[in-house]
């Protein structure tokens, strides 16, 4: 990977930054003054529930968008004034990839690394990514995870310096998955960047040094995964379902319960302790005349940091 002499010490570091960035579409504000800064050789998630404008994020960090305000600043560079450097030295996964049908796998990366002066060799990530066996297949052929392996072969054959991960997951077999985490820390270790958003809380928890959770086009929440987690009141989720329903005036005056917020049909209860928490609560119901209808705990996830800022679940509709 090239690496250009920095204008600074400080920029030596850094492997995105953007500022203010704001982008409107007529009534709808998609954008509303973001800042990030991605280090390099960081694992950076951006997570937000639908229409949280991470999409359109993605697109103006990328250079396919044009943002009506703010500024980016890729590997030191700029997308006015270094362009077409710049596309030399990033690697895109988008959500969805269309891919010429009638080409072969091979001739397909073959095609993406005609794009690059340097590059890697495509037999190399055919193997990486367990496409061999499907190198001489049509594209068209392929089932919805191997035609994700393939995007994202595309993406590393020019052998970026950062790597955008639009939910490269979706649709991927476990065994798939965990290969592409692979691929991501072999990425890392050669000294790349990425930038990734996905709707599996436990990858982003896994994968990223820090993780900028983002709804209504702003920055609602930045750290890592773990600092996130002990930003909850509480290290254990209650999650609980009674008949008939537990009432709000009711889970508040429940023992041990640091906080408390709906989901589905239930409840879920951030509490300290489990052993003191959960047989007082089960003794208040049950004083109460209500039956439980199901029950289960958990130590405090990424998912509950993500519910708690934003009221919804990352896959939620």
């Amino acid at each position: 990977m090239s690496s250009p002499p920095q204008r600074n010490p400080e920029a030596q570091n850094v492997a995105l930054r953007c500022r203010g960035l704001r982008k409107r579409y007529a009534d709808v504000v998609a954008v509303d003054g973001l800042d990030l800064t991605v280090l390099r050789g960081e694992c950076f998630g951006l997570l937000g529930p639908n229409g949280a404008g991470k999409t359109t994020t993605i697109e103006i960090l990328e250079g396919l968008t044009v943002p009506d305000e703010g500024e980016v600043e890729i590997l030191g560079e700029t997308w006015r004034a270094h362009a077409r450097s710049l596309r030399e030295r990033i690697g895109i996964s988008l959500q969805e990839t269309q891919l010429n049908d009638k080409l072969t796998v091979r001739e397909t990366l073959w095609l993406f690394r005609s794009f690059y002066k340097n590059g890697r060799t495509p037999d190399e990530l055919l193997r990486q990514l367990s496409l061999e066996e499907k190198a001489d297949s049509r594209v068209g052929k392929l089932s919805g995870g191997q035609k994700q392996r393939l995007a994202v072969a595309c993406a590393l054959v020019g052998d970026p310096d950062i790597l955008f991960l639009d939910e490269p997951t979706t649709g991927l077999d476990p065994q798939s998955r965990l290969q592409l985490w692979e691929q991501i820390a072999m990425f890392r270790k050669q000294g790349g960047s990425v930038l990734l958003t996905t709707h599996y809380m436990e990858e982003a928890q896994r994968l990223c040094d820090r993780v900028a959770i983002v709804d209504h086009g702003r920055l609602i929440s930045l750290g890592t995964p773990g600092d996130l987690i002990a930003s909850l009141r509480g290290s254990n989720v209650v999650e609980l379902a009674t008949e008939p329903e537990l009432t709000a005036d009711v889970v508040e005056g429940l023992p041990a319960v640091l906080s408390a917020r709906r989901r589905g049909q239930g409840w879920a209860l951030t509490v300290d302790s489990l052993p003191a928490s959960v047989p007082a609560l089960l003794a208040t119901i049950e004083r109460g005349g209500m039956k439980v209808v199901s029950l289960s705990t958990h130590q405090a996830t990424l998912e509950d940091v993500f519910v708690s800022l934003t009221g919804r679940a990352l896959r939620e509709e």
